[in-house]
C-alpha cells in the first residue's frame, strides 16, 4: 500500500528495543544518572555499529580510567529538544505563531537510524515538541483539529496514513513510533481521525480505512483461547457477568519501562517495602498507566496521595470505553458503506450494548457522575476526573445525567485557567492544578452537545486567555498548564514541562474557531 520498507540490519532485529539491544550498558547508563531524563539515552543514535560498541564497552568497562558519560558521549549522538532553537515573535497573535510552529514540528520520511530506536514512517508527520520527537497516537487527533483550521489536509491525510502503516506492520498503534513503545497502545482515536477525515474528503474515507479500523479493534478485543469467568481478564478485555465486554489499559511487558528505567526501578522497590508488591505487577500498572495517557495520575492509585499504590490493570476507565464505542459505531458504518450489512449490524449491536455497559458501569447514583470501575472490587473508583465527561463528548449521557455532569464541571472542574484534570493535588501532572488541552475539548464538545453553551464559553474563554496569556509573556506554546494560579507554571511528572505544543495549539486553533 505504501511501498515503503523498513530494513532489516546483521546485528539483530530493526524494531529490537534498547534494553534488548544493548543489554548491560543500556541497564548501567539508565542506572548511572548521567541523564536526568532517562529517556534521552533511548532516543540516542550510536555512531557505530551496536555490536561493537557493546563489545568494546564490555571490553573497557572495567578500566581503571572508565567513565560510563565519556563513553556515551563518544559513541552515541543525543538528539536534541525540538522548539528548542525556533525564534518566537509575541507581538503577532497566538494563532499566526502555531501556523509559523507547524513547519517546526513537521518530520519528513526518514530512513531506519542505524541501531536507533526511531520507527521509519512513510509520510511527513507533526510531533509534539521538546521532548517528544515522535508522532505520538493520541496527541496526534487533536493536533489534526487545528491542521483542518490551518487548511492542512494533506498533512491530515499523511499522518493516518502513518498510523494505518503501522497498523499494517504492528497489528496496532504503539504509543509512538519508537522500538520500546511496542509493547502498549494508547487511547484509540484512530477511527476519530477517519472521521474527520471523511468530513473534510466524503465517506469513502471510512471504507479506505476499515481494514485499520478492523484490526486496531481485533487488538483491543483479543478474548484469549479460553472461555472466561465474569471479571475474568485478559490482555485489554474483561469480561462481565452479563455477556458484555469492557476495556481496560494494559501492556504486554512487565519490565520497567526503558524511557524511565531507573524511576519504575524505584517505585518497584518502594512498592514491595510499603505492600508486599511484586515487581513485575507493579511495572504491569505503571506501563498500562502510560498506555492510558494520564502518566501519571492519583486516578490510578489505591490511595491518592501514593504512587506506589498504582493498580491501573484493575481499574475499567470510562474514557477507553467511549473510544471503543465510537470505534464500533465507526465499523459499523464502514461495513454498511461496503455493502456487508449482516457485519454491519453486528457492529451496531456491540456499539448498543456498549453503550448499556457504559450506563451500568460508569454511572455512580451516589456521586451522579461518571466514574471509572475497579472490577476486582467491583466498585467505583474514589477518583473523581475529567474523564467522567467523555459521555457527553460520545453523546451517551441522558439528559439528566448530563446535568449533573456539567454541575461537576462548574463547581469542581472550572478555574480561571480552565478545566482541573482531577479535584486532588498529589504532585503527579494528571492531577490538580493542571490542565491538559485534549480535555478541555472533550469537556467543551460534550457541554456544547447537551446546549450547555454559557458553561462552554465560560471554558473556552478562561482556557485560550490563559494560553494567550502565556504566549505573551514567554513566547511558548506548553504541554500542559496551571489553571488553579495562571501566574504559576504546571508541575509534577518525570520530567521538566513541554513546550512545542502540537496538541495545545490544535486545540486552541479549534476552539477560537469554535467558541460561539
Amino acid at each position: 500500500m505504501y511501498g515503503f520498507v523498513t530494513p532489516s540490519y546483521t546485528y539483530g532485529q530493526a524494531n529490537a528495543s534498547p534494553e534488548e539491544l544493548y543489554g548491560t550498558l543500556f541497564k548501567d547508563v539508565q542506572n548511572s544518572h548521567i541523564f536526568p531524563d532517562s529517556k534521552t539515552f533511548v532516543d540516542s543514535i550510536p555512531l557505530e555499529d551496536p555490536l561493537l560498541i557493546i563489545e568494546r564497552y564490555h571490553r573497557e568497562k572495567d578500566g581503571p580510567d572508565f567513565e560510563i558519560a565519556a563513553f556515551v558521549d563518544k559513541y552515541f549522538k543525543l538528539a536534541g529538544h525540538i522548539v528548542s532553537e525556533f525564534q518566537t515573535d509575541t507581538s503577532i497573535s497566538t494563532s499566526e505563531h502555531i501556523k509559523r510552529l507547524w513547519s517546526v514540528l513537521t518530520r519528513q520520511p526518514e530512513n531506519q537510524e542505524r541501531g536507533g530506536s526511531l520507527i521509519p514512517l512513510p509520510f511527513p508527520y507533526v510531533v509534539p515538541g521538546g521532548r517528544f520527537r515522535e508522532i505520538y497516537y493520541w496527541d496526534s487527533y487533536f493536533t489534526m483539529l487545528g491542521l483542518r483550521e490551518s487548511g492542512r489536509v494533506e498533512l491530515i491525510e499523511s499522518m493516518i496514513n502513518n498510523f494505518a502503516y503501522l497498523i499494517d506492520n504492528f497489528g496496532f498503534i504503539p504509543t509512538a513510533n519508537r522500538t520500546y513503545y511496542l509493547s502498549r497502545s494508547q487511547p484509540p482515536f484512530f477511527s476519530l481521525m477517519v472521521r474527520l477525515f471523511s468530513e473534510m474528503e466524503g465517506k469513502k474515507i471510512l471504507k479506505r480505512y476499515l481494514p485499520q479500523m478492523q484490526r486496531e479493534y481485533d487488538y483491543w478485543m483479543d478474548a484469549g483461547p479460553n472461555p472466561a469467568e465474569p471479571f475474568q481478564p485478559h490482555r485489554r478485555l474483561v469480561h462481565l457477568p452479563d455477556g458484555a465486554v469492557l476495556n481496560r489499559y494494559w501492556d504486554d511487558k512487565a519490565t520497567p519501562r526503558p524511557e524511565s528505567y531507573r524511576e519504575d526501578l524505584e517505585h518497584a522497590e518502594v512498592a514491595l517495602h510499603k505492600f508486599k508488591a511484586p515487581a513485575d505487577a507493579v511495572f504491569r500498572h505503571i506501563r498500562a498507566a502510560a498506555e492510558s495517557g494520564w502518566d501519571f495520575s492519583s486516578r490510578w492509585f489505591e490511595d491518592e496521595t501514593d504512587f506506589t499504590s498504582i493498580h491501573t490493570t484493575d481499574i475499567l476507565p470510562v474514557d477507553l470505553n467511549c473510544l471503543m464505542y465510537h470505534l464500533e459505531q465507526t465499523l459499523s458504518e464502514a461495513y454498511r458503506l461496503n455493502d456487508a450489512l449482516p457485519i454491519s449490524k453486528i457492529y451496531e449491536e456491540k456499539a448498543q450494548q456498549r453503550a448499556a455497559s457504559i450506563q451500568k458501569y460508569f454511572w455512580d447514583e451516589g456521586k451522579n457522575y461518571y466514574m471509572d470501575y475497579d472490577f476486582k472490587k467491583q466498585n467505583f473508583t474514589k477518583s473523581v476526573t475529567l474523564a467522567g465527561t467523555f459521555p457527553l463528548f460520545f453523546k451517551l449521557a441522558s439528559k439528566s445525567n448530563s446535568h449533573y455532569v456539567r454541575g461537576y464541571i462548574r463547581l469542581n472542574f472550572l478555574k480561571s485557567g480552565g478545566l482541573l484534570t482531577t479535584t486532588v493535588r498529589s504532585g503527579q501532572q494528571w492531577d490538580a492544578p493542571n490542565g491538559w488541552a485534549p480535555l478541555q475539548w472533550i469537556a467543551y464538545k460534550g457541554l456544547r452537545n447537551y446546549n450547555f453553551h454559557r458553561t462552554a464559553n465560560e471554558l473556552s474563554a478562561e482556557w485560550l486567555g490563559l494560553i494567550d496569556k502565556e504566549f505573551k509573556h514567554s513566547g511558548k506554546m506548553l504541554e500542559k498548564y496551571n489553571v488553579s494560579d495562571t501566574n504559576l507554571v504546571a508541575g509534577g511528572g518525570e520530567y521538566e514541562i513541554q513546550e512545542g505544543f502540537g496538541w495545545t495549539n490544535g486545540i486552541y486553533l479549534r476552539m477560537k474557531n469554535r467558541k460561539s
